[in-house]
């Protein structure tokens, strides 16, 4: 899939006009960074899963404005989304689980197992969350880990979120 920086092109030109129209004078421009030199490496490795498809531009943008603006003092948003891929690829959970005989192939794996297969590759427990299938199976939704102040490393959680509990065994849907 070629990504699509004309998309991105249009939205700081919009960006730009909407500045020059707003201020009759002025005293500075705004510089506004855009993320698309990590666009193509996102489209690979941060994708919108949702079903039915959506825009992968909609989802980072939601990503950004409901996690990554908390982050904002100490990462602006190219920084965010640049740690987000390197702490990917140095967690690398997809390996892990496989490493371990857990996949992505609708079956039913105990939620230690998978909990396990992380910490052991890790060195970090995680947190898991379920939701429910269409036939109320408890599935493996999303996994959490905790990172530093500095967006740089994992560390052990303080406090795990208080989201979707798992059944002790849960199917890891595909996808």
């Amino acid at each position: 899939m070629k990504p699509n920086y004309s998309f991105l092109l249009k939205l700081l030109i919009a960006q730009c006009l909407a500045l020059a129209c707003a201020s009759q004078g002025y005293d500075f421009f705004y510089l506004v960074q855009q993320v698309s030199d990590l666009t193509s490496q996102m489209q690979v490795s941060w994708p919108s899963l949702a079903c039915p498809s959506s825009d992968d531009t909609s989802f980072w943008t939601h990503e950004w404005d409901k996690h990554g603006t908390c982050s904002e003092s100490v990462l602006d948003e190219h920084a965010y989304f640049q740690a987000a891929l390197d702490l990917k690829a140095q967690a690398n959970i997809l390996q892990a689980l496989e490493n371990a005989g857990i996949q992505a192939d609708g079956g039913l794996y105990s939620l230690t197992g998978i909990k396990n297969a992380i910490q052991d590759a890790l060195g970090y427990e995680p947190w898991i969350e379920c939701n429910k299938d269409a036939s109320g199976q408890s599935q493996l939704y999303q996994i959490y880990l905790c990172v530093d102040y500095y967006g740089s490393s994992f560390i052990e959680c303080p406090v795990f979120p208080n989201v979707g509990s798992c059944a002790s065994n849960l199917e890891f849907p595909t996808f």
